[in-house]
This record gives structure tokens, sequence and C-alpha cells, in this order.
């Protein structure tokens, strides 16, 4: 078994033609041993051996395509990481042990004394500690700007840059990036262009096609999406991944378990499905929303009140599986809400089959400042609700039990 495939090869290496998104997501990056199983093979092993010292060597000088230890690169992580690419058209990708990994080793292998970074305010907030905190440690910049204002990231784009960081829709408001306007101004500033795109799946964005370097994904979400192990990504161009972020990567140790990664391969088979539903059933739920007088505000990208709904239209096939919405009365209202739900789970997590609601300012974003969430517009009374695939009626009706 080779170490790397072509990406048009399926099904033990027999060379074949490229399919359709839900068909490369059950069959892309297959490839059998010869026991001929069915299932993707769990390779649980942390190291490999040698036919001989000579090979091991010629190995440790890159000179030969065999596996070596699996901090590295596995068989069954390498699947995944095929099928990934395969999905988001990329040439490369590199499977890590968490969404912050991959958040944190895509910024860290680009940036160093010196290196200045621009981002929207409107970040998660592990991404936006990490910018605002960890990285000025090491001689790191950020400037921070409202998202949705180009005019901001015009300015901010002026002057040279190194990397610009973005989440779209962001987490908890539901605010959005003009990618193809924002990847394009920082390219004349000399930067990469790093999306978390998380919150959209691979299934409802592509920002590569939009002008965009590096995607990364927390793979815990909805790739899993299952509430099962945790995992990341990050894709981008062969020369990146194999020049950048592979000497980052091997010498720091952010990768993937076999087992996680052969998980989140039985998750790709069916997160179209997954997607497509609990898209539906936010969509619902928002205009649900929309109707009650306590609530005082919902954000959905579907919704034609969203301020950037035409934006949403633009760059996504799909107005995802988050809905975020205000009710009156502040955090003791949105604690009575959420503590009388029966049907849906309290949990910071999202992306899940099951449907997960959160406080925001007092979870996710707890450490952000008073000023910062006001200006996120993330209030005590906001509540964000990740859309599972349970009967949507019955949701909606646990809400209504709730809100009453």
């Amino acid at each position: 078994m080779s170490k790397n495939k072509d990406k048009s090869t399926m099904d033990g290496g027999s060379i074949g033609r490229r399919y359709r998104p839900q068909t490369e997501l059950v069959r892309g990056g297959l490839e059998r041993s010869r026991f001929r199983e069915t299932s993707e093979g769990l390779f649980l092993t942390s190291g490999y051996i040698y036919d001989s010292a000579e090979q091991a060597e010629a190995s440790f000088k890159g000179e030969t395509d065999n596996f070596m230890y699996s901090r590295y690169a596995n068989p069954t992580v390498g699947m995944f990481e095929e099928r990934l690419a395969l999905l988001e058209g990329a040439e490369a990708c590199r499977g890590t042990s968490s969404g912050m990994a991959a958040m944190y080793s895509a910024l860290a292998c680009l940036l160093g004394q010196g290196k200045r970074v621009v981002a929207p305010r409107a970040l998660f907030s592990s991404c936006y500690m990490i910018l605002n905190e960890i990285l000025p440690k090491f001689g790191v910049t950020t400037t921070f700007v409202d998202g949705h204002d180009l005019d901001q990231w015009a300015a901010a784009l002026k002057t040279p840059a190194d990397v610009v960081f973005l989440e779209t829709p962001s987490n908890p408001m539901l605010d959005l990036v003009d990618i193809e306007v924002v990847s394009a101004l920082a390219h004349g500033a000399g930067a990469t262009v790093v999306v978390d795109n998380v919150f959209a799946t691979p299934m409802l964005q592509r920002p590569l096609e939009l002008g965009a370097d590096v995607v990364t994904y927390s793979a815990t979400k909805h790739i899993d999406g299952q509430g099962r192990v945790m995992g990341g990504a990050v894709l981008g161009t062969e020369k990146f991944i194999k020049d950048t972020f592979e000497p980052f990567y091997r010498h720091t140790g952010p990768s993937l378990s076999p087992f996680n990664a052969w998980t989140l391969l039985k998750g790709l088979e069916t997160l179209p499905l997954r997607v497509e539903r609990m898209c539906a059933n936010a969509d619902r739920i928002a205009r649900h929303l929309e109707t009650r007088e306590s609530v005082t505000g919902v954000r959905y990208p579907g919704l034609e009140s969203h301020p950037q709904h035409d934006l949403a239209k633009r760059q996504m096939s799909g107005f995802g599986t988050l809905v975020t919405f205000t009710v009156d009365g502040g955090k003791a209202r949105a604690f009575a809400v959420l503590n009388r739900l029966q049907l849906c789970d309290i949990s910071n997590n999202l992306g899940d089959s099951k449907t997960l609601v959160t406080h925001p300012a007092t979870t996710t974003h707890q450490k952000l400042t008073a000023h910062e969430k006001a200006h996120l517009g993330i209030t005590d009374g906001t509540i964000r609700m990740s859309v599972g695939l349970e009967d949507v009626d019955d949701l909606i009706e646990d809400l209504e039990q709730a809100l009453a």
C-alpha cells in the first residue's frame, strides 16, 4: 500500500474517473488491503517496519513512498484526507487532532516575528484568543475589522499583510464575509487567505473556488456529526501542504488518530444527507421564531431579514444548520428557556444529529469583554441553536413550550 495515491484512484488503487460528490463521499480515497474488506481498514499502529536498513535510510531522506510513523502519516488517516480533499476540490489535505489544532497550525505555519494578520472581530472565541493573546507573544500583530464592512477590509489591506483569517458564517451571530472580494484585496496585499468553513460545511460553501488559499475544519462538528470523536483538517494546494504546512505539522504533532479518522470517514458517507435535512429544519425553525413576539431577533442567512441575505445566496448553496435568536428578559429569561427545553439538549457543541442549544455569552464567548460582546451583537438574551435531525415539528413544539 503506497503512502500517497493519485486523487483519481479508487477501490484498491485502480485508476478511475472523477465522480460526483455523493459518490466520492462513499468511495473516494478507498484503498483496500489484501484482505479486501468492505469498510475502510482501521490501521491502529504507531510505526512501520522496513525491509532493510537501506530502505529506512532512504525513507528518512524522502526517497521512498512508504509510511514511517503515524505522527507523519497513516493509511486510515490518508483515506480520510483524500476523501475530504476530493469533496473540497483541494489538491491536498492533512487531518488534525481537533478543529483548533487545524486553526492554530494553519496560522502558525505561516506566521512569525514581525508578521501581520487581518481578521474580522466576529470569530469563534478560541480563534480570537489565538490572534489576540497567543500569537502576539511570538511577535505577530492582528488588525481586526468588522467583517461585513468591505471599506474596513480595504483600509486594513492597503498595507502589506501576511495572512487574512476569517470564518463565514460567524459564530454565533452568523455574520458573513464576502470571500471573493476579501480574497482579492488580501492577495493584493500579499496575504494568504485562510477560511474557517465549519459553519457552512464543504457541502454549502467552497472557499477555494471563491479565491481563498487554505480551508480549515473542525471535523468534530458536521463531518462526524454524531458526537463521537474529535478531529480537524487543513486543505490547500500541494505546494502549501508540502512546503509550508507539513514541516510544522510533522514536528509539532497535531496529528489525527487513526481511529478518529476511521470514524470521520464513516461520517463523510452521510454528510450530504444530514446537512440537507438539518438545513431544511433550521429554515423552518428560523421562520417560526420570527413570528414569536417574545423573540426580539432571529439570525439565519436564509431569512430575507438577514442583513447579508443576498451575499448568502451568492456564495452559499444552502444557508446552514445554525439559528441564533434573542429573547427579551436578558440572561434570566434565556436561562429559563434553556432549562425548560425537553427535547433539545444544552451543549456548546454543534453540527450534531441531535439539536443542541447554548448561551454564548456565558459559554463559548464568555471570555470576551462586555464591549466585545456588544460589538458582535451577543447579548445576555442570545441563544445559539444547532439544529439536528429530529422531526422539525417536534423541535418547534419543544421551543413553543419553552418560550411560553
